[in-house]
């Protein structure tokens, strides 16, 4: 039977130092809290056995720093695999044109802005967009024709947006 008194006298004792060693050896505080934290509940879970070690600290620290160590590794594996990934990923730049148009279309209602987005650039088809947004094909289309409208009038023939120096 585990002893809540014993082990909360062990806890109390020892968790401050614990937490500074293992601090010191991985040289960060969260994942030096995190690894404790994880290393004392394993203890409280197999205190029956921790308490009759020669140093039940001494477990809890080596058990501490395993977890950190694992979580470390874990981490860069991550992102070593990420890596891998996205290495040969070629992300085109965005052209000035491109800019323009996010700038223009920023100016448009919401609703208008999203139908000639799923309509010109998604290629959704005007009974495809009112399914979507639940609105009657009428009203995507009066949507469209405003947002067109709109959209021509915020740019001009040099591509800029209206008002906007480049």
């Amino acid at each position: 039977m585990r002893s809540t008194e014993e082990f909360d006298d062990f806890y109390a004792s020892s968790s401050r130092r614990v937490l500074g060693q293992v601090y010191a050896m991985v040289g960060n505080r969260a994942d030096a809290e995190d690894a404790v934290a994880e290393a004392y509940l394993r203890a409280w879970d197999r205190w029956s056995a921790v308490r009759d070690c020669d140093s039940p600290e001494a477990w809890v620290r080596r058990v501490a720093y395993r977890i950190a160590v694992s979580a470390w590794r874990k981490a860069v594996n991550r992102m070593r695999a990420h890596h891998r990934e996205t290495v040969d990923d070629h992300v085109a730049a965005i052209s000035p044109d491109h800019v323009v148009v996010v700038q223009a279309l920023r100016l448009l209602p919401a609703e208008q802005r999203r139908v000639i987005v799923l309509h010109h650039l998604v290629g959704l088809s005007v009974a495809e967009i009112a399914a979507e947004t639940g609105r009657s094909a009428n009203t995507v289309k009066t949507w469209l024709v405003r947002g067109r409208r709109a959209l021509a009038g915020h740019l001009t023939g040099n591509g800029h947006c209206v008002g906007h120096d480049a």
